[in-house]
């Protein structure tokens, strides 16, 4: 993966600058599905590539009626753009005086930095202002969507009563709550074995559990082995485990089955293990929702309760030096949920509305009109992925927190005083600010014990560096003490071990190397943690309607580092002369040669080659990327079509946001196969199946040809099948694989 360049442009959709003068980009959507590079009027240098003559054969009127009518599609499937770039935004966050920093070495020998004025920069209410893409955007409208005015307040959670149904409610019995066994009953001794034993990487895989259809892979630190009862048990959640006594009602009456995959996934949740969960579709989306935001809630609400006890019981102590309460962390965010865009982030929100039932809502209706949106002008045909993740209004930079007290939900806290933080990884990448920023702050990342990331195979697709640079900043030793008291502050936060009890759960449609090292290197928990997949995969390839030709070649790749180039030089020297020695004898449509490559990096690479070099100078193509304007995009679909292009260049990102209906293809080359089994099937057989309905090629003609190594197995797995995976790359008699 490509480094973080400061001051330089990345893969990204959208462009921002964090605190100082770091260039951020996102790989994502930005505000919409907009692509940045027709925002900054920058037209690609490669995009003037070789186009063949008009052949006598086609005429002006029909080339112009080809392109009238690729336009009239890309119309219909675009949406309109909002291509204005994001100017630098300097982010100020004000502190308490007199407060002391944690780390005693930490900025001693600097001098002291000059008080600012917030009555004079903020307007005079000395409140935060926090820009945001739409303030950036739409400079006319001059508000942030997700402004907070709010000043930070002192400690861990405000003085409030007890809850009135859980006052007269009979004491939970700490020996059987996961909450008090997990964060408080914890060994320090037992905890600081773990610290060494994750430095060491010293975990103890156990043997995967196959249960209902599903495989499960745990792991546990080696000292301990506190994992393997939950691997062969399935608990209920209102049976098994204690829920704070105003979700349970709801819990019984709004969860789904607790019968196979929601009773295997709560059994991990709730049991506080680390959980990556490699089949989350559209269909169990809803159910999935419920049980994280579920698990959240009763989290939240416990530490609230426990707190305010713990407040009680002081007040009334004779001698409050004998007396020692260790239930809080340095500051007050508990939860934080990572999600791809506001539209995702409004259905979480109602989810954990219809659970808790608060009599009071603030800045409801703000919310409502800031992250819902019920127009999508989404095609009815668009696949059901689709239109769960770009449905309604699908911003990818934003941030929000809520506040829970006894009758009230407040959005739109300030984040020292949220329990709840929920936020795009761009959009809390701006909060946080860059490295070389003179007010970074991650403090409000310190004390987090709930990590939830749904959708992550989305997150991929958008900037995967935001999410690393979460994870680096997650339970760090704060910089101030935001009114903290330190003698109720867990020993295990003060030692540095918060990361240790951390409970990270992602979800995604499926895995890929960068998850894997996060499960790896960043999921710590001393609980241990689980990864659920299906027992075995079918396949895509097999899912198809139409018999086409498909073939699967293998080259050896020695190391993962070696790679890329092994697969471009294989590309180059096996699969471009075939398409060389046919370029000047080809039908009176064109080749229709697409070849889809996934990494935005491999396509620039091969997009250089075919334009300069000399053995592909008889190759006419055109490009589709991410970036390309939908002028461009409509020139290229059209000169594809009618024959003047013939080979077509099509990235993975361009069609993850796209999904452009493609017409003209008639052999389809898979550079890399793609982590989405559904962009196979899409690609296959939507595009190859038209094209023979057309009568653009017969089928007896059309073909797929995919490249491979053994570092693809997982896309591999999923594409051709667990049996078929173990057998291509294990079998050594040969490296081409035919199926029909």
């Amino acid at each position: 993966m490509a480094p973080f360049r400061r001051g330089t442009k990345g893969r990204g959709g959208s462009t921002l600058r964090g605190r100082g003068d770091t260039v951020i980009r996102g790989r994502g959507r930005g505000r919409g599905r907009g692509n940045r590079a027709a925002a900054n009027g920058q037209k690609s240098t490669f995009y003037s590539t070789r186009v063949e003559e008009v052949r006598e054969d086609i005429s002006e009127n029909d080339q112009a009626a080809t392109e009238e009518s690729i336009d009239e599609e890309v119309s219909l499937s675009d949406s309109s753009e909002n291509d204005e770039d994001l100017a630098a935004v300097s982010i100020v966050k004000p502190y308490n005086t007199l407060l002391r920093s944690l780390n005693q070495n930490a900025r001693h020998e600097q001098p002291p930095l000059k008080k600012r004025k917030l009555a004079e920069e903020h307007g005079g209410n000395g409140s935060l202002h926090l820009p945001s893409t739409a303030e950036i955007e739409k400079p006319d409208e001059g508000k942030d969507l997700d402004f907070v005015e709010e000043r930070e307040l002192d400690g861990n959670i405000s003085p409030d009563e007890p809850d009135e149904d859980d006052s007269f409610s009979p004491e939970i019995d700490d020996s059987h709550d996961y909450f008090y066994k997990h964060f408080t009953a914890i060994d320090e001794k037992a905890l600081m074995t773990c610290a060494k034993d994750a430095a060491e990487s010293r975990w103890t895989p156990q043997r995967p559990a196959i249960q209902s259809g599903w495989k499960l892979s745990s792991a546990s630190y080696k000292s301990l082995s506190i994992a393997s009862e939950l691997t062969t048990r399935t608990m209920f959640i209102t049976k098994d485990f204690q829920l704070k006594h105003k979700l349970q009602t709801k819990a019984k009456q709004g969860m789904p089955s607790e019968n196979g995959l929601n009773g295997i996934l709560a059994s991990r949740i709730f049991t506080y293990q680390d959980l990556l969960f490699c089949d989350r579709l559209p269909t169990v989306a809803s159910d999935l929702r419920t049980l994280t935001c579920l698990h959240a809630l009763n989290h939240i609400f416990k530490t609230r309760d426990r707190i305010i006890k713990n407040n009680a019981r002081l007040s009334k102590a004779d001698t409050i030096e004998d007396v020692e309460y260790r239930d809080q962390g340095f500051t007050r965010p508990k939860v934080l949920i990572i999600l791809p865009t506001r539209q995702m982030c409004f259905k979480a929100v109602d989810t954990i509305i219809s659970l808790c039932e608060p009599e009071q809502q603030e800045n409801k209706k703000r919310f409502q009109d800031s992250y819902s949106q019920t127009d999508d002008g989404l095609a009815p045909d668009m696949p059901e992925d689709f239109r769960e993740l770009f449905g309604g209004n699908d911003d990818d930079m934003f941030r929000l927190g809520m506040k829970f007290t006894r009758k009230t939900v407040k959005y739109f806290s300030q984040f020292y005083n949220s329990d709840i933080i929920i936020a795009s990884p761009l959009g809390l990448r701006m909060a946080i600010g860059t490295e070389d920023s003179k007010k970074q702050d991650h403090d409000f990342l310190s004390s987090i014990e709930i990590v939830i990331f749904d959708q992550t195979d989305a997150l991929l697709m958008q900037n995967w560096e935001h999410v690393e640079y979460i994870f680096d900043h997650l339970n760090l030793q704060p910089k101030e003490t935001h009114g903290c008291d330190f003698s109720r502050v867990h020993n295990w936060y003060l030692d540095g071990n918060a990361r240790f009890l951390r409970q990270t759960i992602v979800l995604t449609a499926y895995n890929t190397p960068e998850i894997n090292r996060l499960f790896g290197h960043s999921m710590l928990n001393i609980a241990g943690k689980v990864k659920i997949c299906k027992e075995s995969y079918e396949g895509a390839m097999s899912d198809l309607d139409i018999q086409v030709k498909q073939t699967f070649s293998r080259y050896d790749a020695p190391a993962l580092s070696a790679d890329p180039d092994t697969r471009f030089k294989y590309f180059t020297t096996a699969i471009v002369p075939s398409l060389t020695k046919f370029s000047r004898v080809h039908s009176a449509k064109g080749q229709g040669i697409l070849v889809f490559i996934p990494s935005y990096m491999d396509y620039v690479r091969v997009r250089n080659f075919l334009a300069n070099s000399t053995s592909t100078q008889n190759i006419s193509f055109g490009s589709i990327s991410e970036y390309t304007s939908v002028r461009d995009v409509a020139r290229a679909r059209s000169h594809f079509f009618s024959g003047r292009h013939s080979l077509l260049l099509y990235t993975g990102r361009a069609h993850h946001f796209r999904r452009y209906l493609l017409r003209g293809v008639q052999k389809v080359i898979m550079y890399s196969l793609p982590d989405n089994p559904f962009f196979y099937r899409e690609i296959v057989e939507g595009y190859l199946a038209r094209s023979i309905s057309e009568g653009t090629v017969d089928v007896t003609d059309a073909s797929v040809r995919s490249v491979f190594s053994k570092w693809d197995i997982l896309k591999l797995e999923r594409i051709v099948g667990t049996k078929r995976c173990a057998a291509m790359i294990k079998y050594r008699a040969g490296d081409t694989f035919d199926f029909l």
